[in-house]
Order: structure tokens, then sequence, then C-alpha cells
């Protein structure tokens, strides 16, 4: 019998991030119990075993919803069924003081994952995001207005992470769990509302298929891959710009001037984190600001940034500190 395409799809996705690994490496898969994980975690056992990997099953139990703890029980039991080696729960806290819960949840997420991943020496953490997943983050962003950045979406691949999955839609992997016979979790979160990726996913991307014809989320998430050939180039080009233009005591205002905007705020931006500026609350209305320091100047004092900091220019350099206390 031939193996379902929806199945064969999500197989060939985690086959192509496995395929380089050694035998006998641990891989971690990230899973909640919904589709997407447990179709990506099938694959995984199916794949990492031929390879000789230890497959790890890992759910993270954020506490945000009443009986959290016990559908966590529940997810270890079923990973453990469908062959995982090793699975365990990850409990984190979640405090969502400064960001959104969603972004919160995140942050908790992907640091716990961390920390279960050099404990446990895996080589990888898999995430089960799919191609409706990246077309929806890269509609946020065009509606946000957040540039080149967040329109190239989600990486395929970042410090230790790998989403196997970017290629296959949402509807394969329901499918890909059906034909397995896997019992599915719905997040009562991907139903409400109140969460504006819920709205774009069940409101506003069906209403621009409906309107404009099939292929809108594929060419969303084929604009990400093609926008994130772009980043990567002037990020790394950037970062050689900042190498040359910093001193102890702050950046070159002539040489960083002279830089294309393009290169030039992305210098400003990346110097403003590692000064200690959240990236979450640093906005390019910020580095617009500073821009304006080099090349706009008609004596502003300061521009005051997130996280307790401020961005100053003295005579021919630009600085980035902290503003004296007050007590």
């Amino acid at each position: 019998m031939s193996l379902h395409p929806a199945l064969a799809a999500v197989r060939r996705g985690v086959r192509a991030v496995l395929d380089p690994l050694d035998p006998g490496a641990s891989v971690i898969v990230a899973c909640s119990g919904g589709a997407d994980s447990l179709a990506l975690l099938s694959a995984a056992v199916f794949e990492g075993h031929k390879r000789a990997l230890r497959v790890v099953g890992v759910t993270v139990d954020h506490g945000l919803q009443e009986g959290s703890a016990v559908h966590a029980e529940r997810v270890v039991e079923q990973m453990a069924a469908m062959g995982a080696d090793e699975t365990l729960t990850a409990t984190v806290s979640v405090s969502a003081a400064g960001v959104g819960p969603e972004a919160a949840a995140r942050q908790a997420r992907y640091a716990v994952l961390e920390e279960v991943a050099e404990r446990l020496s895996a080589v990888v953490v898999l995430l089960g995001h799919t191609l409706d997943d990246q077309a929806e983050t890269v509609l946020l962003g065009l509606t946000r207005g957040s540039g080149g950045r967040s329109l190239a979406g989600m990486r395929r691949a970042f410090g230790g992470f790998a989403r196997p999955l970017l290629d296959v839609r949402r509807d394969d992997t329901v499918t890909a769990c059906q034909a397995e016979s896997l019992t599915v979790w719905d997040d009562p979160h991907n139903a409400d509302p109140s969460f504006t990726r819920v709205r774009v996913r069940r409101t506003v991307l069906p209403l621009l298929e409906d309107e404009l014809g099939p292929g809108v989320a594929r060419a969303l998430a084929r604009t990400a891959d093609q926008l994130r050939d772009d980043m990567e180039l002037l990020d790394g080009l950037a970062e050689e710009v900042l190498e040359r233009v910093s001193s102890p005591h702050g950046l070159s205002i002539p040489l960083l001037a002279v830089q294309p905007p393009a290169l030039r705020r992305r210098v400003i931006r990346s110097a403003a984190l590692v000064a200690g500026a959240p990236p979450a609350e640093l906005f390019h209305e910020h580095v617009l600001a500073v821009d304006a320091l080099l090349t706009n100047w008609r004596g502003q004092k300061w521009i005051d940034l997130p996280g307790h900091l401020r961005a100053v220019r003295r005579d021919v350099l630009l600085v980035f500190e902290s503003p004296p206390s007050s007590h």
C-alpha cells in the first residue's frame, strides 16, 4: 500500500533535517498534543530510528489553562506509545511583564527547551510550525509595518532549533495524524478570537483565499523564504560595519553616517540590543530617532530607549548608556 501523500510530506521535511545527524545523537521534539506536533513526533520517530537517533518527546506545561498538568500527563503517555525513546514534561512559569501573554509563553517555552536540550546533550530541538504558521507570521508583520525582519517570517533553523514542516500545510499534518490514527488535542486558545493570530487564521487568510484565489498562504511563505536570504545578507554586512565603527567609547559617527540606510539602521539596532534594549520593545521608531542623531543633527539631547537606556551624541561618537539615577 502506498504512503499517504500527507504522511509523505511530513516525513520528507523531517528527513531533510535528520539526514546530516550522526547515529546515536539525541533529538528533542516539542510536542503539545496538537496535530502539527504529533505529526512531527511520529515522523521523527520513524525517520530517526532508521538513522539510529534517540528521539525525546518533550511537552511544555505553561500552567495557563485549568487541567494543564493532567493534559501534559496524557501527552507524555501518548508520546511514549508512539515510540519516543524518552518523554518528559517541562513546567514553566509565564510572566507577561512587558510583553503579551503569547510572547511571554513563547519566551518561557524556548528557554526551558534550551535547558532540556543542554541537559540531554541534544543536537537539535524540532518545532512543529507549518507553512500556514509562516503565512500568518508574514501577514501579521505586513499589517504591523514591521519591516523586512518580520516579513522574513520564522527561520528554518536557529540556535539549536529547527522547523522541518515549514513547507507542509496544516491540513496535511491533520491528515497525517488521521492516517496514523493519532488522537489530536485541540487547544482552546487556537479558537479564541481574542488572539490576533486566531483571527488571521480563521477569518483573514480564508477570506484572502476566497477573494484572491487559492495559493495566498504559499505565496506569503515563499515571500518569507526570499526575504530571509536578503535579510541574512544585510545582517551579515551590518555586523561587519558594526565591528569597524565600534570603539570602547562608542560608535564612530563619521564612519557610520556614510553607510547606506539599510546597513546604518541595522547597526544602530544591533548596538542598542547589545547595550541592553529588549528586542520585543525596540521598535523601528526608536531606530529612526537614533538615526536622526547622525543624519539630522539639530542639537537633540538624547533619545530614550526601552530597557532604561538612551542614545547620546557626544562629538563624533554615538553612545548608548543608562541615564544617571535620579536618586
